[in-house]
This record gives structure tokens, C-alpha cells and sequence, in this order.
């Protein structure tokens, strides 16, 4: 009788289809380790820098994979480590010359790019396939744009650098060390949810800030409006209307221009409300979405009566100050402390003067706190998106009389021109939308 083949270690549990199953998972597995490899590489053949190209670079993601894959079948815990020492030190022959200051040195990039190599095919192996995947089009993207990256970093001036700075301690150091529990009166008040929704409300901003200084101070009218709403809209009153003072022939433009940003409001409260409500936007969205267009429909014909204009847009004041962040989070505390009282004494009826209040001088602490709330189950969707709407009404009061103080009257009446459609349609979409009486 023929002797019995005897499995490989590792194999002698596992069925026979499984093995092939786990085969062919391998088996793409290393494929896609060698496309990674080769699409590195031929961006490392590019360069001046000759320790490893397109060649080398699909070797070193085959040498982790099948190091992982060994480690994996044989159950040695030692083979990742080992393969990875042994990358080290053939890295480190490879630069003899440079160690003893023969050749000049170009960096450590393709020496961090190879031993990413080789973790990457492990990873294949051992992770997510499509984590890899991404990871590794991530490095050669980042490869590839080295020269325009270092352009974008050299040509960066000082205060978008700080810009920068002060967005990542608001988001990266202050955020991780507040506590995530509830404090104060009506037990509402949480630090950590508290900054969050400040670093979203910063977020948006400064990247309304970078398509500013990604297009430049000349836009035109719809770009002007635009971008100056998603760093602020009220910000963007105040510079338009004392343009208006100051310039003679804009004030039908600065009218367009704040009735855009005004507008696009209502883009920033759509970003907050799916970011701290996701579930909530079938509900909340509608009646909002009605004003947005007829909003939309305003500026439509205010540009066909004003038309593109070349602009100069005001300096944009920096997003990521850690004072207005500040001020933010202690708004929407004090909002949310308003809501809570205004709900165990006047019911719902008190959460639309608190909206009408901070509406004012801000729209989003009432639309991130309603918007949490009806998330919650706390307050029902027609009070929370009622309140958004009173908040977005009253802000449109508010600039209007922004705009006539430092616009003079002519500014004034044209802005009230052009607000007065939207702001009957939220009376309208308040008292009658079909979601229960105000």
C-alpha cells in the first residue's frame, strides 16, 4: 500500500476546499503586494535616489507578504520581526557610502518607503486587503506630489501656517484631553461633544479659508458670496457693507454678494445637522431644502440683474483662532443650557425664543444642539427644524441691519429687497408646512 502523503504544519485541520479558498485569498494577496510594489517603484525609478526602483520595490512587498504568510501557516511569531531586521540592515548596506560621507545625502525617503514596502505586503497577508490597498495608493500619491508639496510648503505664508497650527491644537490636543461626560445644570453640558462640534464649525470654515486662498482675493460675485459664507456670513456683511460705504457703484453687488453668503448658510447647516444627526436628515432636511431653493431662485435673478463681476474680496480673517473658537464653544454651551430650561418650563414654544435669540448672532450652536437633540429623541423634528429656521430667519434680520449701519440706506434698502422673498418663505414654511401648527 502507497504511504500516506502527509500534510504541511499548519494544514492538517484544514479541509480541502478551505485550502484553496485560503489559496486563492493568498494568491491575490501577493498580486496585489507586487501591483503595489511596481506602482511604487516606478515612481522611485524617477528619482535620483538608486537604493531601490522598479525592480526592488515589488521584491521588498513579495518579501513581506511571503514573510507573513510563512509566519502566519507556521505560527512564528519571530518571521515579521526577522524580515524586518533583515530590511534594516540590507537598507543600511545600501548606504555604506553615505554613512562614511562619500556621497552626498538626499534623504531618508526611499529608505522609509521600503520598509513601508515591506509592511505593507505583510499586512496584505495578515489585514485588511483594502487598507493596504489604500494605504499603498496613499504613498505613491504622496511620492508623486513631493515637488508641488514642497512648493505648497515653501510658498506657505506664516499665518496659513499658523492657521494650520492652531486648527491641529484645537482638534489633535485640546479635543482628546476633555472628558467625555455630562456636567452642570440639567446634566447637558459635555466638554468633549462641546469642542467637537467647535472643531466641525472651525473645519468648515477653514476650508471655506483654503478655497479662499486656493482661487485668490479676485473672484467673482458667486465665488465672492460662496466662500465668504462658509467662513462666515456675517463676517462677509460687515466687509461687503462698509465697501459699500466706502466704494461708490457696488451696492447692488454687495447686496448679491451678502445675500450669497446668506444662502449658502444653509449649506453649513446641512454639513452640521448630517455630521450630529445623520438619521435625522429625511426629517429635518425638507423644510430647509424649501428655503435653500428659494433662496437659489433669488440669486439667480439678482445675478442676471447684477452679472458676473470681477471682484476684489475682502482679506479673510483667519478660521482657526483659538479666541473665536472659544467664544463658539461657550455660545453653544449656553444654548444648550437655554434649550433645556426653556423645555422643562415653556415646552417648545421656549426653544423658539432661544432660537430667535442666538439667531442674531449665530446659526449654528441652535441648528448642532436642536439638531442633537431631536437626534436624541429629547425634542420632537418639527421643533428642531422649527428652530432652525426661526434662528435662520432672524440672522437674515440681523444682517439686513448690518448692512444698513455700516452700508448707509441705499445698501440697506437693496438688501431688504432681496431678503424680503426668502424671509416670507420661511414665514410661510413656518406656519404652514405640513408638520403639526407653530
Amino acid at each position: 500500500m502507497a504511504e500516506e502523503k502527509k500534510p504541511l504544519p499548519g494544514q492538517d485541520a484544514i479541509p480541502d476546499p478551505l485550502q484553496a479558498f485560503i489559496d486563492s485569498e493568498s494568491l491575490v494577496a501577493f498580486s496585489i503586494a507586487l501591483g503595489l510594489g511596481l506602482l511604487i517603484g516606478l515612481q522611485r525609478e524617477r528619482t535620483t535616489d538608486r537604493l531601490g526602483g522598479i525592480r526592488t520595490f515589488p521584491l521588498i512587498g513579495l518579501f513581506g507578504a511571503l514573510s507573513a504568510h510563512i509566519a502566519r501557516i507556521h505560527d512564528s511569531v519571530w518571521m515579521l520581526p526577522a524580515g524586518l531586521v533583515c530590511m534594516t540592515v540590507l537598507i543600511l548596506l545600501g548606504n555604506l557610502g553615505r554613512l562614511r560621507g562619500d556621497e552626498e545625502s538626499t534623504g531618508i525617503t526611499t529608505e522609509v518607503t521600503a520598509l513601508l514596502m515591506y509592511l505593507l505586503g505583510a499586512y496584505l497577508i495578515l489585514g485588511e486587503m483594502t487598507v493596504a490597498v489604500a494605504v499603498g495608493g496613499t504613498i505613491a500619491v504622496l511620492l508623486h506630489l513631493k515637488p508641488r508639496m514642497h512648493e505648497f510648503a515653501n510658498r506657505l505664508p506664516e499665518r496659513d501656517l499658523r492657521s494650520i497650527m492652531q486648527f491641529a491644537l484645537i482638534s489633535l490636543i485640546i479635543l482628546p484631553v476633555l472628558p467625555n461626560r455630562t456636567f452642570g445644570p440639567y446634566d447637558v453640558l459635555n466638554p468633549f461633544k462641546i469642542w467637537l462640534l467647535v472643531v466641525l464649525i472651525v473645519g468648515i470654515g477653514l476650508g471655506g479659508y483654503g478655497a479662499y486662498k486656493l482661487i485668490g482675493a479676485r473672484a467673482g460675485t458667486l465665488l465672492s458670496g460662496l466662500i465668504g459664507g462658509l467662513i462666515s456670513s456675517t463676517a462677509t456683511t460687515v466687509s461687503y457693507a462698509r465697501r459699500a460705504k466706502s466704494e461708490a457703484g457696488i451696492t447692488k453687488l454687495a447686496a448679491l454678494v451678502i445675500l450669497i453668503a446668506s444662502t449658502s448658510m444653509f449649506i453649513r447647516m446641512f454639513v452640521e445637522i448630517a455630521v450630529v444627526a445623520p438619521k435625522m436628515l429625511v426629517q429635518l432636511i425638507p423644510p430647509l431644502l424649501a428655503l435653500l431653493l428659494v433662496s437659489l431662485v433669488v440669486c439667480a435673478l439678482g445675478y442676471r440683474y447684477v452679472g458676473q463681476q470681477e471682484n476684489e474680496m475682502p482679506e479673510q480673517s483667519n478660521p482657526a483662532e483659538l479666541t473665536p473658537a472659544l467664544i463658539f464653544g461657550a455660545l453653544y454651551a449656553l444654548v444648550i443650557l437655554a434649550i433645556a430650561a426653556a423645555k422643562e418650563y415653556f415646552g417648545h414654544r421656549g426653544i423658539y425664543v432661544v432660537a430667535l435669540i442666538s439667531g442674531f448672532t449665530d446659526v449654528d450652536a441652535i441648528t448642532l444642539s436642536t439638531a442633537n437633540l431631536a437626534g436624541a429623541g429629547q425634542i420632537e423634528t418639527g421643533t428642531a427644524w422649527r428652530a432652525m429656521v426661526i434662528a435662520a430667519q432672524a440672522n437674515m434680520v440681523f444682517k439686513a441691519g448690518v448692512a444698513g449701519m455700516l452700508g448707509g440706506l441705499a445698501l440697506f434698502k437693496r438688501v431688504l429687497l432681496l431678503f424680503g422673498v426668502p424671509f416670507v418663505a420661511g414665514l410661510f414654511v413656518l406656519f404652514f408646512w405640513p408638520d403639526g401648527a407653530l
